[in-house]
């Protein structure tokens, strides 16, 4: 079982991610001694989104078609609509959510980033939460949907939106910390 300051930590995005649903996890992660790294579809850098428009960019580390889940302890999906409604039509990006999934390591959505858990077919009979308006999405998926502002099972970690960060990135670190988990079948 990994100590959060021994951890590394793999963050997926794409431009359009929600500027804070990005920055804040990969920010407090780091404080805390992780080692965080960036993919991205392509290995460029990335642009987010804040405030109805275009934000920052972000350097990137790798392509996610070149990382593996094994390389890491968590994975990190950033939400924003664009971003992750263009990662799920990445077969290396579902691929890679299934791949942590099997592995009993900790994944966590925030925001529109359950599509990729929706994707990947992870959410069956899991407690999940994500932002009010893919609620459907996820219900229709299997999911039991919850508007908390952070739920866990079996290491998925979801939330809502950026107000919920601070619980979000406090479940992050306690499911980090306790290491892998056996998954049942989703």
């Amino acid at each position: 079982m990994p100590k959060i300051d021994k951890a590394r930590v793999l963050v997926i995005a794409t431009d359009g991610f929600e500027q804070s649903e990005l920055e804040v996890p990969v920010d407090e992660l780091k404080k805390r001694g992780a080692e965080v790294w960036i993919a991205s579809p392509d290995g460029n850098d990335i642009r987010g989104w804040k405030n109805g428009d275009w934000g920052q960019t972000v350097s990137v580390n790798a392509s996610i078609g070149n990382v593996r889940e094994a390389a890491f302890d968590a994975l990190v999906l950033p939400g924003g609509q664009i971003n992750p409604d263009v990662l799920r039509t990445k077969p290396e990006a579902v691929q890679l959510v299934r791949d942590f999934h099997d592995a009993g390591k900790a994944i966590a959505a925030i925001c529109h980033g359950p599509w990729l858990l929706i994707e990947a077919d992870v959410v069956k009979v899991r407690d999940e939460t994500s932002y009010e308006s893919i609620a459907t999405d996820m219900k229709n998926a299997g999911a039991n949907w919850k508007d908390a502002e952070v739920v866990v099972d079996q290491a998925i970690i979801t939330s809502r939106s950026p107000a919920d960060l601070g619980a979000f990135v406090g479940k992050i670190v306690e499911e980090i910390e306790e290491g892998p988990h056996k998954r049942d079948a989703a």
